[in-house]
């Protein structure tokens, strides 16, 4: 049954698989057997967003998270900076790292601070599908249902 996507040619559904990985396999067996692989979508049905809580965020937590990302960029533009450095160049590599630990630690603070508690938790966030269908442009339907048939699992 051909599935319009809204771009491109109609589609087929070949094969559908309960986990991501599955339907991976699946595209890369084909790749592996020189299928045109640019003729395949992977779609999710039935996508939810699933966000785990990993703790509460407080003022001083954002802080040091802020801390933590600015002494990443201080350390990187103290690197650049150093790099035209004629002496002392580890000192500006040392200033660029401090630097960028107070910036970060101030500005992370602040920024939760200004959420006014609206969301005073941190947390990861994951789309989940129950299947994963592989989906052919229909004129090559046929040959990729024949290719994953006969392909080792």
């Amino acid at each position: 049954m051909p599935i319009d996507l809204h771009s491109g040619p109609p589609a087929e559904a070949v094969a559908t698989y309960p986990q991501y990985e599955g339907a991976q396999r699946a595209v890369d067996r084909l790749s592996d057997a020189e299928f045109p692989v640019s003729h395949v979508t992977i779609v999710g049905e039935n996508v939810r967003l699933v966000e785990r809580i990993l703790g509460r965020l407080t003022t001083p937590r954002a802080a040091l998270a802020g801390a933590g990302s600015g002494a990443w960029f201080g350390l990187l533009i103290g690197v650049l900076l150093g790099i035209f450095a004629v002496s002392a160049w580890w000192k500006v590599v040392v200033f660029g790292l401090v630097a960028g630990v107070v910036w970060g630690a101030v500005f992370g603070a602040i920024a939760h601070a200004m959420t006014g508690g609206r969301r005073d938790f941190t947390s990861t966030s994951t789309l989940q599908a129950d299947d994963y269908l592989i989906l052919v442009d229909a004129e090559y339907a046929d040959e990729a249902r024949r290719l994953l048939s006969t392909a080792a699992p």
